[in-house]
């Protein structure tokens, strides 16, 4: 005892080796118990290592291998031909450099062997050593070089040529022409896996591409010009001095440093949303660290009333468990910080489908230190608010043993803990979101839920403490007692537990919703397939062979591509000069599909102004009708005037009808509708939709339709559906993958908080058992006080994911809100059964021990 007694010229020294030395002396018979504390934090730190780290290494790669990314130091990109005047300025800036020119569209491809059809997107690559950087990457290798100098040949994406049983050798059917199949297509410079997926890519020598016979008027084109610039030429700079004419043009452009900083940005945006999910993973670990310190203190009070008879100051006394804390905090940081470097090994291959270059892993220091860092912080920040009682224990609860000495009036520091807590976490969120206005609502979002989630715990407590069923069985009765008697659970577990299944149910909510919005295939009388690029010629011979093939017509709608010249006197350039006004640029530069009838269809709804169905004013504007959200990003209302160019002819319009659409609907839905009796004589192009009844009957009528009519593309779109799925189910993995470090922090800190009460537990079951009653009665009211408890906290997170699920819904996706609540039950019954039988685990010694030997090891 001699060892602890304070000297009085020390009792107002804060005298830190001697403080440190009893932090280390009373931490020995407690470590198990610190133990949990560290675990709680662990894993919210080792998420952000190893997101951050990842996110560190995949900034490097991105700027060391920038160059491949585009391919060349220029890209200048349009979706219309070339004009002469702008030939001569793409021809000007390859001087002193290289150029390789490419034309692409989608259309159907036939692969001979198999008699397979799909759409494809066609790369014709022309002259010029493209790629300049990188490679297009093929098997055999040769073949990325070969094809283009070899006769007709294609090099066609390899998961088309493992889906349709073809083999380099083989031929490929594209329009009017075949090719023979030079080689696999791998990878090409800037492109994912997914991208892949989404559109396969198959390359021709750009000379065979009028022979195809596919640049139809009114068929979707882009050019891109790739150019190798002189060794002295600065891109960039280039760029800005072109800049004024290319967006005159419609041009889009490209270099390495715009392609380095884009390519980055979306990254790391994904990255700052996961380091998010990894942050909330350790702010529900610190809830755990806040409540395994309350628990812990309390039971120290006896001792630290000891050591204030002895003349151990408030402050000192607060020390020794600060320094405790700050400790764990290290060593849990430290230890989550080794764990992230190592889980950061494998994130190269959980993105792998969406990354556009190859991850080379490193160690990431600086990510390490923040997480380092960061975890000693809120461990403390979290832990002070139990801590900060100490100060306040008097002398005199070794004799009177009452808790409220430790607190004989409010703490005003309380408050500035929590200002605090909430400041770091709005700090937090501001480095990695960028914006004042998104780290204020992931503040009050995070603020919110712990709210509610409390709310809803105290509620309860407070109903079964004022509706308590008296009439009820004795077991019954314990066990909902234990929802509200001193150290219960009901609090820590609710919002533990609830956050972290709140994550995991959320993820499955709007999975669903998103699919269910575009699960259009599978619904009846609803078109499964659209024929595009049927040209005028075409159109009842390509209606006659869809009956043959015993498929309706559901939908023929003539499509009309122009540009808008003017809006309300303003053109382009009026737009470019005067920096106030609210018109955006692409307005001007972008091409407008749109469509004449004489009535709305079945997914449009006229919300303001009228529909007119026909012109019936000659030499006036003609009135047509907008899509109401696009109007709006346009700043257009009812009587403004709009002139579009119609492939040379001007035609003034005025707003008459704003219309709402359901985008979810298999519609050809237009954002403008002109009447009849304008456009007809206008160069234009058909679309079909249909509906086949089987795989088996789309495959039959996709093949017979290429075969007579190479220039028409059909889009399955129960493949897009399949496609989308299979895009989704990658995101909700990894989304999915980053819940699981919150629902296991969130189990890591209900073992801690069983652990933590284990002693009441202890104290109330030996007290039952003396008083007579059975192991299966003590079974019985511990099982079903950890039924309601884990029943509780599921079903607030479940709660809370609506909530979530919903306003994503409506504010972020702009979706209905109509969820299937199907994989909710799972999640709910699961978090639930997982409490139980945590919980029991946690009662097993005590069931099988005499109560005296029970007592007498406790009392040891």
């Amino acid at each position: 005892m001699s060892d602890v007694i304070i000297h009085p010229e020390k009792k107002n020294a804060l005298n830190l080796p001697w403080l440190l030395k009893m932090a280390w002396r009373d931490s020995r018979r407690n470590r198990g118990r610190l133990a949990l504390f560290i675990s709680s934090i662990v894993l919210g730190i080792a998420a952000l290592v190893a997101i951050n780290s990842f996110a560190d290494n995949l900034r490097s790669d991105i700027n060391s291998q920038a160059k491949s990314l585009i391919g060349a130091d220029l890209v200048i990109a349009s979706n219309k031909e070339i004009e002469t005047d702008m030939q001569l300025l793409l021809d000007s800036i390859a001087i002193g450099g290289d150029r390789s020119d490419e034309v692409r569209f989608v259309s159907m491809v036939l692969f001979k062997a198999s008699g397979g059809t799909r759409l494809v997107q066609v790369r014709a690559l022309e002259r010029g050593g493209f790629p300049y950087y990188g490679a297009i990457e093929s098997e055999p290798e040769d073949a990325s070089t070969s094809f283009r100098s070899g006769g007709r040949q294609a090099l066609v994406d390899q998961t088309l040529l493992l889906q349709f049983n073809t083999k380099p050798g083989d031929s490929i059917k594209i329009g009017n022409q075949t090719f023979e199949i030079a080689g696999a297509l791998k990878k090409i410079p800037g492109q994912t896996a997914m991208t892949a997926t989404v559109a396969p890519a198959v390359y021709i020598p750009r000379r065979y591409l009028e022979e195809t016979g596919l640049l139809q008027k009114g068929s979707r084109i882009s050019y891109y010009h790739y150019y190798k610039l002189p060794a002295k030429t600065d891109a960039d700079k280039l760029v800005e001095k072109l800049e004024p004419r290319l967006e005159e043009a419609g041009f889009g452009y490209d270099t390495i440093e715009s392609r380095k900083e884009s390519t980055g940005k979306s990254y790391e945006d994904l990255a700052r949303f996961l380091a998010l999910v990894g942050f909330v993973a350790l702010l529900l670990g610190c809830v755990g660290v806040a409540s395994a310190v309350h628990v812990y203190i309390k039971e120290k009070l006896p001792s630290i009333g000891v050591l204030r008879c002895l003349g151990m100051s408030g402050k000192q006394a607060f020390l020794v468990f600060l320094f405790q804390v700050m400790a764990m905090g290290l060593i849990g940081s430290v230890v989550g910080a080794i764990l992230g470097s190592l889980i950061q090994l494998y994130l190269p291959e959980l993105f792998k489908a969406f990354l556009p270059v190859e991850v080379n892993v490193s160690i990431s220091w600086s990510a390490i230190l923040q997480g380092i860092a960061i975890g000693i912080v809120v461990a403390v920040l979290f832990a002070l608010l139990p801590l900060l009682n100490i100060r306040n224990v008097s002398p005199l609860i070794t004799l009177r043993g009452n808790m409220e000495e430790t607190s004989p009036y409010k703490d005003k520091l309380r408050i500035g803990v929590y200002v605090l807590i909430v400041a770091f976490i709005f700090i937090f969120s501001y480095f990695q979101l960028g914006t004042w206005l998104q780290a204020l609502s992931f503040t009050g979002g995070v603020f919110a839920a712990f709210v509610v989630l409390a709310l809803l715990a105290w509620g309860m407590m407070w109903l079964v403490k004022r509706f308590f069923p008296v009439n009820w069985g004795y077991v019954w009765r314990q066990s909902l007692a234990n929802l509200y008697r001193p150290n219960n659970q009901t609090l820590l577990l609710t919002v533990s537990i609830g956050l972290g299944t709140a994550l995991i149910a959320t993820l499955f909510l709007m999975q669903r919703l998103l699919l269910s919005e575009v699960a259009f295939a599978g619904s009846e009388n609803q078109p499964n397939m659209v024929l595009f690029d049927i040209q005028n010629v075409q159109k009842d011979e390509v209606a006659e062979l869809t009956r043959e093939q015993g498929l309706p017509v559901l939908q023929y709608v003539p499509v009309v591509t122009m540009r808008l010249e003017e809006m309300n006197g303003l053109v382009a350039a009026d737009v470019r000069k005067d920096t106030t006004l609210e018109i955006p640029d692409w307005a001007f530069t972008r091409e407008y599909r749109v469509t004449y009838r004489d009535s709305l269809i079945s997914s449009e709804t006229s919300i303001a102004g009228k529909w007119q169905g026909e012109a019936a004013n000659p030499g006036k504007p003609i009135p047509i009708s907008l899509e109401d959200r696009y109007a709006e990003r346009l700043k257009v209302e009812l009587g403004d005037t709009m002139i579009f160019n119609v492939q040379g002819a001007l035609v003034p319009t005025v707003v008459a009808n704003l219309r709402e659409i359901e985008w979810n609907r298999v519609q050809t839905n237009f954002l403008v509708v002109f009447p009849k009796g304008v456009l007809e004589e206008a160069p234009q192009f058909h679309v079909l939709m249909t509906r086949t009844k089987s795989e088996e009957q789309s495959a039959l009528f996709q093949q017979t339709l290429v075969r007579q009519f190479p220039n028409v593309s059909a889009i399955d779109l129960g493949l897009i559906l399949e496609t989308l799925d299979d895009i989704l189910g990658k995101i909700s993995f990894v989304i999915r993958f980053m819940a699981l470090f919150s629902i296991t922090t969130g189990l890591l800190v209900l073992i801690g908080s069983i652990n933590n009460s284990k002693y009441q537990r202890i104290q109330e079951s030996v007290l039952l058992r003396t008083l007579g009653a059975s192991r299966k009665q003590i079974l019985s009211i511990n099982a079903f006080e950890y039924l309601l408890l884990g029943a509780l906290a599921a079903g607030t997170g479940v709660i809370i994911a609506v909530g979530a699920s919903w306003a994503l819904a409506v504010f972020s996706f702009e979706v209905p809100f109509v969820p299937d609540f199907t994989p909710l039950l799972p999640v709910f019954l699961g978090i639930t059964v997982l409490t139980v039988f945590i919980g029991m685990l946690n009662s097993r010694g005590i069931l099988n021990r005499p109560p005296l030997e029970v007592l007498r090891r406790e009392a040891a």
